[in-house]
Formats: C-alpha cells, structure tokens, sequence
C-alpha cells in the first residue's frame, strides 16, 4: 500500500506542475475572448444602427411609391428614350 502511495502522490505534483503551466496561457485566452466579444457586440451594434436606418429608407419609400404617377413623375422625372438606350 504505501508503495501505491509513494506513486500516486508522484502522479499528482506532474499533475500539479504541469496544471500551473496553463495558467498564463489561460488568462491571456480570457483577454482574447473578452476582445472578440467586444468586436462582435460592436458588429451587432453596426447592424443594429444600419436595420434602423434601413427600415427608415423603406418607410420613406413606401410614402414615394404612394404618390399618384403625375406627382411621382414631378419629383422623379424619368427619360424613358435615354433608360432604353444602350
């Protein structure tokens, strides 16, 4: 029994030894996922931002395409022969 011992305490310090080696790797694992989380909620943030803006543009079409063809062709007026131009 105690020479079981003697072996499983020697398992352990390797255990120990080569557990603290992980410990700088660790924290600095931390940092670089604290940053791609940052990034990301800066991304989702943008796409929040441009989603808005988006659906403001939509709103502002929608009042456009409700104009009557007369008062559409007087704040759009369009050149039929030059758009079938090559």
């Amino acid at each position: 029994m105690g020479f079981s011992h003697l072996a499983l305490e020697k398992r352990s310090s390797e255990y120990l030894r080569r557990c603290s080696g992980l410990s700088r790797p660790s924290l600095v694992l931390g940092d670089v996922l604290a940053k791609v989380k940052n990034q990301t909620q800066t991304v989702l943030n943008t796409l929040d931002s441009a989603e808005t803006r988006s659906r403001a543009m939509n709103r502002a079409l929608k009042a456009v395409e409700a104009l009557p063809q007369d008062q559409a062709a007087q704040v759009l007026p369009l050149d039929v022969t030059s758009a079938e131009e090559p």
